[in-house]
Order: structure tokens, then C-alpha cells, then sequence
């Protein structure tokens, strides 16, 4: 990583301000994390059985932010990126993939969510949950999601570190 050129959160703001900077912040977080690296090392696996690796992180990240803002408020039925039968688990596998290709997807599906939350008028506009059967509010849409860069960038922090000793931020 050779800068952190990420946007900290607003220390006052609406709560909407607040939920879409800190999205972005961890959005930054996990690029962040993928600086520098060969596709090689994005590809590098943490430690047998577990075939995590930070490019399978951002494929994966590709298909959160489809499933929770376009499938939610846009299209219950478009398929997800790796797989037509809504399989999660394919987003992982990253063997055969390339920085180009999980970050083009990557970063087509954090625009539209960037659109979608911004033309949707109320943190409580109800969307569809296709997995759940049931609508869901954006205000519980972005923390869903915020909740998956947090987690997911904890495993970020220790994939890096894995590839080439770096830690922090």
C-alpha cells in the first residue's frame, strides 16, 4: 500500500451523509488493501482448508453490492456476477481471475449502487429481498452492506499481510 488516500467519515452530518461516507470509506479500505499487488498475489489463499484470497474478497464484494442495491431496488431476477444460481460461495473462487476483471465488475456494481442510493428519496424506501422474500429498507440495506466491508476488510487486513508482510490501515 503506498498511500491512504481514503475519505474519513464527517464528524457531524445526517445519518444518511454518515451511512454513505463511511460505505465509501471502506469501499477505499479494501481497494486500499489490494494496492500494488500482482494478480498472482491477489490471488494468494490464506491457509488450507480456506481458499480466501483478497481478489476473491473484491469478487465477492461485486456480488454484495448487486444483490443488496440492485436486486433490492432495481431487478429482483438480474443474476449475480459469477453465477447464475445465486451461489455466493462461486465469487470466492478467484483462481482463474485477474485484477481487470474483478475490479471492472467490482467498481460497474458500486456505481450503481452510488446511483440507486442516491435516487432513492428516504433511507426508509422499502425495497425487495428476493433471498428473504420480504421488503427491506435502504437505511438497512447500507448497513447490511457497511457490516460486510467491516468484516470482510478484517480478513482483508490479514490476507495482505499474508501476501507481503504490510500491515495498518
Amino acid at each position: 500500500m503506498t498511500s491512504d488516500s481514503r475519505i474519513g467519515p464527517p464528524k457531524f452530518g445526517s445519518e444518511r451523509e454518515t451511512l454513505r461516507a463511511f460505505l465509501d470509506y471502506h469501499r477505499a479500505t479494501l481497494a486500499m488493501k489490494c494496492e500494488g499487488l500482482t494478480d498472482g498475489e491477489l490471488r494468494q489463499q490464506s491457509m488450507p482448508p480456506s481458499t480466501l484470497s483478497l481478489l476473491g474478497l473484491v469478487r465477492h464484494m461485486a456480488e454484495v453490492e448487486r444483490a443488496w442495491f440492485r436486486r433490492v431496488f432495481e431487478d429482483d431476477d438480474v443474476p449475480l456476477v459469477w453465477s447464475d444460481e445465486i451461489d455466493f460461495q462461486a465469487a470466492y473462487d478467484a483462481s482463474a481471475s485477474t485484477r481487470k476483471e474483478a475490479f471492472t465488475a467490482w467498481e460497474a456494481e458500486v456505481a450503481n449502487s452510488r446511483r440507486i442510493e442516491r435516487e432513492t428519496e428516504s433511507l426508509d424506501q422499502a425495497g425487495y429481498q428476493p433471498r428473504w422474500g420480504e421488503e427491506v429498507s435502504l437505511r438497512m440495506v447500507m448497513l447490511h452492506v457497511l457490516l460486510e466491508y467491516g468484516r470482510h476488510n478484517g480478513h482483508a487486513d490479514f490476507l495482505r499481510e499474508g501476501v507481503d508482510g504490510t500491515v495498518g490501515a
